[in-house]
């Protein structure tokens, strides 16, 4: 059986999978890895398992990478277990190799990895109900509490200066004086909003890299479909993709909740009248995450979380266009200008959030202090 260049069945055999092999398909909207659902049967019993290539060419460093996420789950599953909960289901559970490793290196040198399968469970692109989107921000609240006290200085950069907004804007100075794919002088519109853009958030790009808010480990990739959902209840119940869960900011995990949970519309929308930013969701999000996480948070933390979604707006914007004028090499594209219709999609939503500002404050301000009592009744 292959799937691409890919001989999935040497690679399958590989991992301690249980029961007799049916099927392999491609699972899930990821941008960077391949992804596919495994097919298993065994006593009668439909069993499935989630494998993927990490890609190498993003994760230059996929052993560490990889011990990133067996430390944090296993940090994880201590929690999970103390409060009483699944931790079969709460968190992600890496299978190992023949070799006792959590990772295949294949011969060709492309690294393979697995999980369980989480059944009963949903991810979603886009939020269906406002109580959905509260029940994410409670999960990655939730995130943010049970790993206040994990060691931080253990963990490696899985992507070096990730969510650092200056090295973003820089780069994308580079890729406009290279102009390796001549695109530049097509889109001055979306140079000029971008440069104007970083002078307004310069301030709190220059406080973050000043220390004014605290190293956390934080997820780095916190947006709606990487949290799973229960199918029946609808609570959160697992954070997925933990690819780059590394020293970060509280801001960047909010914000990218926010810039992509919260929007009317998917990131690569091309009617740009769609996209706005909705306060029904933004408040919904709020309050979940703050129950959970606001007690762990400093003041300046919870402050600079209202201006938290436009950064990233402004960050992911920067970075759709440099790949733009770089010749679409990071991010998978699907149309010829994709990453530049998500670029202009985000510098709309960071336009809409910058005009609702005042109202996300108040939104802020308003469970911020509030006893978890009352504001489980708030909204």
């Amino acid at each position: 059986m292959r799937e691409k260049q890919y001989d999935l069945q040497k690679i399958i055999e590989q991992f301690n999978f249980q029961g007799q092999f049916v099927d392999a398909t491609p699972y899930g909207y990821g941008h960077i890895n391949d992804t596919y659902a495994l097919n298993y049967q065994k006593d009668g019993k439909h069993i499935r398992y989630i494998l993927q290539r990490i890609n190498h060419e993003v994760f230059k460093w996929p052993e560490q990478l990889m011990n990133n996420i067996h430390l944090v789950t296993a940090h994880l599953r201590e929690k999970i277990t103390a409060c009483g909960g699944d931790i079969n289901r709460q968190t992600l559970n890496l299978l190992t190799t023949s070799s006792g490793k959590y990772y295949y290196k294949s011969d060709n040198g492309l690294y393979w990895r697995s999980f369980h399968f989480i059944e009963g469970a949903s991810t979603y692109q886009l939020v269906t109900d406002p109580n959905q989107f509260y029940h994410v921000g409670k999960a990655f609240g939730c995130f943010q509490r049970w790993l206040q006290d994990f060691p931080i200085d253990v963990l490696h950069e899985s992507i070096i200066a990730f969510h650092d907004t200056r090295k973003r804007y820089n780069d994308l100075e580079n890729a406009i004086e290279e102009d390796a794919r001549g695109r530049v002088k097509a889109v001055g519109a979306e140079i000029e909003f971008a440069r104007n853009c970083y002078q307004s958030m310069k301030p709190i790009i220059d406080g973050i890299r000043e220390g004014e808010v605290p190293l956390r480990v934080t997820h780095n990739d916190t947006k709606l479909n990487n949290i799973m959902l229960d199918d029946v209840t609808g609570e959160g119940i697992c954070v997925i993709d933990l690819d780059t869960v590394m020293p970060g900011t509280v801001l960047s995990d909010f914000g990218d909740s926010i810039r992509f949970g919260a929007s009317t519309a998917l990131e690569d929308e091309q009617d740009l009248d769609l996209v706005k930013v909705d306060m029904d969701l933004f408040e919904h999000y709020t309050k979940g995450f703050l129950e959970e996480a606001a007690e762990i948070l400093t003041p300046k933390e919870i402050d600079y979380l209202a201006v938290s979604g436009k950064l990233m707006a402004f960050e992911c914007g920067t970075r759709f266009l440099e790949d733009h004028l770089r010749g679409d090499t990071y991010f998978k594209t699907s149309r010829v200008g994709h990453n530049l219709d998500r670029c202009r999609n985000q510098f709309r939503l960071y336009t809409d959030m910058d005009n609702n500002y005042e109202d996300m404050v108040r939104i802020i301000n308003k469970y911020r202090s509030m006893p978890s009592s009352q504001k489980r009744h708030a909204v």
